[in-house]
């Protein structure tokens, strides 16, 4: 699918950009990380966009060592990511085909430090509506882009250091609590920097709240700090970014939104004794393993067609088995 250079341009500016096109340009600069403006430091002649003398010894150092799994999964992503929320599909199937091979580990990468910038014609939050509406369609995951209109967000480094601060609870609940974060910002259209929503997100993934308040503004900032510095040691420049890797420090990388079959091949060429387990496919069973889906997700999970999955998931909603969570963009749909 061919992407108007116009929108191009916004995804890249936004640094989500790592879509089909973009393969050939290994780790856009994304200088929210910095404190500076987001100037596009890309070096055209390796298509490799680096911080000097670092990535190297950096990079190593963080891909080595040993984990309880065969396989880490090294996951730069952020709150605000459309690309990211694009993977969600993939990385659910991971989890259920490769889940006792794999670890995969989450990082905040920074996306958006403030709005102090302006690049590939995104100066201000209304600039990305339409953008978010764009790639809602090429996802086909629904995203309803009119929170930049009604309640834009300033930054996306509250909700990063939040997640670290649930990290610091509970890894399973902090990634719980990021996917509630992104329903809400994606399709309810919440503002997801002010703490009302943060709280509620946390206790709906049965995160001590109290906790979390008291680590966001503690401990939890020079947790986000650490991974800023780790992906910019990395030569992190887009979200999403998966590192394959084995505990020798070998690596595969995934950039970008990709289709499945790429993040499962880079975990065979990682670990070729890797074994994909069977799992329950019945729209039961995949609502028991998660309690959110969308028409895409059940299509990735249940091997089923998009217009199969939309047909199952509008039989389910008039039988009163599911709700829904309705956008112009598309529904999320829950299990009653």
């Amino acid at each position: 699918m061919m992407i108007p250079l116009t929108s191009f341009l916004k995804m890249l500016a936004l640094s989500v950009c790592l879509v089909p096109v973009f393969i050939t340009c290994k780790g856009q600069n994304n200088t929210a990380m910095n404190k500076t403006s987001q100037p596009l430091l890309c070096d055209t002649a390796t298509g490799v966009c680096a911080m000097p003398g670092q990535e190297d010894q950096a990079h190593s150092a963080a891909l080595a060592g040993t984990g309880t799994r065969p396989v880490r999964i090294i996951y730069f992503t952020d709150p605000i990511c459309s690309s990211c929320w694009g993977i969600e599909p993939q990385l659910r199937k991971l989890k259920l085909e490769y889940g006792d091979d794999i670890q995969i580990e989450y990082h905040m990468g920074g996306l958006l430090r403030d709005w102090n910038y302006n690049s590939g014609g995104i100066s201000k939050p209304s600039d990305v509506a339409h953008h978010w509406d764009e790639v809602s369609r090429h996802y086909n995951m629904p995203i309803d882009g009119d929170v930049w209109l009604q309640d834009p967000l300033a930054s996306s480094f509250p909700p990063s250091i939040a997640f670290k601060a649930a990290q610091l609870q509970d890894e399973a609940g902090a990634i719980a609590f990021l996917r509630i974060l992104r329903e809400m910002v994606f399709l309810e259209r919440k503002n997801i920097t002010r703490w009302e929503h943060l709280e509620k997100a946390a206790g709906m993934a049965g995160l001590d709240t109290l906790l979390l308040r008291e680590d966001y503004e503690g401990r939890a900032r020079a947790a986000f700090e650490t991974d800023l510095k780790l992906a910019a040691g990395m030569g992190v420049r887009g979200f999403p970014t998966v590192f394959v890797a084995d505990t020798s420090g070998r690596t595969e990388v995934v950039y970008g939104f990709r289709p499945y079959e790429h993040f499962e091949r880079a975990i065979r060429q990682i670990y070729p004794a890797a074994e994909k387990r069977t799992y329950g496919t019945a729209w039961e069973q995949l609502f028991s393993y998660y309690p959110t889906l969308t028409v895409r997700e059940l299509a990735e999970l249940g091997n089923m067609t998009l217009p199969e999955a939309g047909s199952l998931l509008n039989k389910l909603l008039s039988e009163g088995k599911v709700r829904v969570v309705e956008t112009k963009n598309g529904n999320l749909y829950k299990k009653k």
